[in-house]
């Protein structure tokens, strides 16, 4: 058995080579409350925002009240008085929220104002009332409500908290061979259809846990003899729940004393974590806590092997420890090798400034049939690309995991991967941006009953949505093979825009503002807002893989006879709008004018929508 300092050794490598990853995987821990919550609760990160309390002046006497008042006084019978309270919170909260930092806002907006629903508790007070309405009994909705309070956290521990730990072991344990760790292996337990089993199983060795520690010896022996459950499931998450607790048991035994002391090994690092608030604890202690002892369950592993302690044969994802020999891939994966024989390679590159364009900005001079060809070589080479990964070994081959057979998966180009014309380009920017100005004079109409043209030009365009759509697919055209990446860019690229505009704007107009996030949860200086840029965030990725496809589909289909003079008339009339807008700009009611900061209690989507979609 190796030492704890090989353990060790081993278990930094592979934090160095999955950093980011792991990383990720036990904070991800530590926020559901699976492990590692003192982590971030000695940075104050994870606390509840719905456990405020207010002091309040209640017919003329002053009381200390929040979140649970409300709810109790609703339970009772007397939802009127729990309705009173909670907009009495409400008002306290926003209250208190402009006399603090202007970032955390809570006046305006649908994130402050879903905040404010659940910590004046009106929320609950609606759904309250709606139940007592319709069962007519106070006592009933009293007794319905005291039972959910209990299931719904129940239910959150047993589906998600207790059997993330299994999740976490998975992806350490493929770490430690492979290369490479795709985040869809976070859907492993879905993927293999053993979600709820997992989910009892831990429940078993939980339960068993809280009784055993009504014993002395409980407490300090049975709690490392089901140590290795979580790895056991991880491994086979098809086992038996008495099987892998028994299994853990006999591994574990002769070697309790011996898992004490390598815990007792980073109490250095654990002491650390005390000095820098828990930091070093997110940025490193944690996954290499979590590492350490992966390694330390495959060499019980081995043991139990050796032993031939009894189950320890189910323990039988030989590729989850050692990556397949080539002639085992090549099996399992021949319908990708086959494809990989066809002849993309010898597609004609493009070289010289077209090719620079196309290949980082994505970006046609002209849409050739070489050009075309070029791009659907390209999609395709990207597709057989994240194939080829588990058909080498570099990612965990999940058509070799014991418990599934994996059908053939059918290659197809990725059609999102496609480069754009210059003329499509164009038209893009001037189906956005008049898409923006529509949307906005729609909710306004709604909302105020009046017809206002909308943004700083005359025109029926709003040219930050154009301007936004365009940029998205331009300058982020590299990272569309990884949407995580492309959804972050693009809040990124979004929020910077956004800002620079009203930056711009107001310095141009002696201080004129088109639109004032002030009183917005989590804004920067009223420019941007979180809501805000989460919507961009969603709206972006909407562009990116359906909308600019769709439409660049649509557009090819016509002649550039015909779009070249449509984009010339268009960029005609778009820059006249400018050069005239730029000494008489679009000003007035409902423009430019400031928007009331008071919120009511249940605002109206389209309302909030309008403030944040604007041009």
């Amino acid at each position: 058995m190796a030492t704890r300092r090989e353990m060790k050794r081993r278990a930094l490598a592979c934090l160095k080579k999955h950093y980011f990853i792991f990383v990720a995987v036990c904070l991800i821990s530590a926020y559901l409350g699976s492990e590692f919550s003192i982590s971030i609760s000695r940075l104050g990160i994870n606390q509840n925002p719905f456990n405020d309390s207010y002091t309040v002046n209640i017919g003329g006497l002053v009381v200390h009240q929040g979140l649970s008042d409300v709810i109790y006084k609703a339970l009772s019978g007397d939802v009127s008085q729990g309705r009173e309270l909670s907009l009495k919170l409400r008002q306290q909260a926003i209250d208190q929220s402009m006399d603090g930092h202007p970032s955390f806002g809570r006046s305006r907006g649908v994130l402050a104002g879903l905040i404010n629903d659940v910590t004046s508790g009106s929320i609950f007070v609606t759904l309250i009332a709606a139940v007592n309405s319709m069962l007519g009994s106070a006592d009933l909705t009293m007794n319905i409500f005291i039972v959910l309070s209990f299931l719904m956290p129940l239910m959150l521990w047993f589906f998600l908290q207790n059997m993330y730990i299994v999740i976490s072991r998975r992806m350490f344990l493929e770490g430690r061979c492979y290369e490479r760790l795709p985040i869809r292996r976070f859907l492993f337990l879905l993927g293999v259809k053993r979600w709820l089993k997992t989910c009892w199983t831990m429940c078993v060795v939980s339960v068993f846990e809280i009784l055993w520690t009504l014993t002395i010896v409980g407490i300090f022996i049975k709690f490392y003899s089901y140590y290795l459950v979580p790895y056991i499931l991880a491994e086979n998450p098809d086992i038996g729940t008495l099987e892998a607790i028994t299994l853990s048991r006999k591994m574990m035994k002769g070697h309790k004393w011996q898992c004490f002391v390598f815990e007792l090994t980073f109490l250095g690092w654990d002491l650390l974590g005390l000095f820098t608030v828990g930091l070093s604890d997110i940025l490193f202690t944690s996954p290499y806590k979590v590492a350490s002892f992966c390694e330390y369950y495959v060499q019980l592993r081995a043991l139990a092997k050796e032993q031939d302690i009894e189950n320890a044969g189910k323990l039988n994802d030989r590729y989850l420890y050692a990556p397949a020999n080539a002639k085992v891939l090549e099996a399992a994966y021949s319908d990708v090798w086959e494809t990989l024989k066809e002849p993309v390679e010898t597609l004609e590159e493009l070289t010289g400034f077209r090719g620079f364009l196309m290949k980082w900005f994505g970006v046609l001079l002209t849409y050739t049939k070489r050009e075309r060809a070029y791009e659907e070589g390209q999609a395709r080479l990207l597709k057989i690309a994240s194939l080829k990964e588990a058909a080498q070994g570099l990612v965990y081959p999940s058509r070799l995991f014991p418990m599934a057979e994996r059908k053939f998966i059918r290659i197809e180009p990725l059609r999102y991967m496609r480069n754009y014309s210059l003329l499509t380009l164009v038209l893009m920017f001037f189906i956005f941006s008049g898409f923006g100005w529509l949307w906005e004079v729609c909710l306004h109409m709604v909302n105020h009953g009046e017809f206002v043209n909308r943004g700083v030009l005359h025109g029926p365009w709003l040219p930050i949505y154009g301007s936004g759509g365009v940029l998205i697919l331009i300058l982020l055209k590299r990272l569309r093979s990884h949407p995580v990446r492309e959804f972050l860019s693009i809040i990124i690229l979004c929020g910077f825009v956004e800002y620079i505009t009203s930056w711009v704007l107001e310095a141009a107009t002696g201080g004129k503002r088109w639109w004032d996030y002030t009183g917005y949860f989590l804004n920067l200086h009223g420019r941007i807002c979180a809501e805000g840029l989460l919507i961009f965030g969603i709206g972006g990725m909407i562009i990116v893989y359906v909308v600019a496809p769709v439409l660049d589909s649509m557009l090819r289909r016509i002649t550039g006879k015909i779009l070249l003079p449509v984009c010339l008339a268009l960029l005609f009339l778009f820059l006249s709008d400018l050069a005239f807008s730029s000494a008489v700009p679009n000003t007035g009611k409902g423009v430019t004018s400031p928007e009331p900061t008071a919120l009511a209690p249940l605002p109206k989507i389209c309302c909030t929508m309008e403030k944040i979609m604007k041009g």
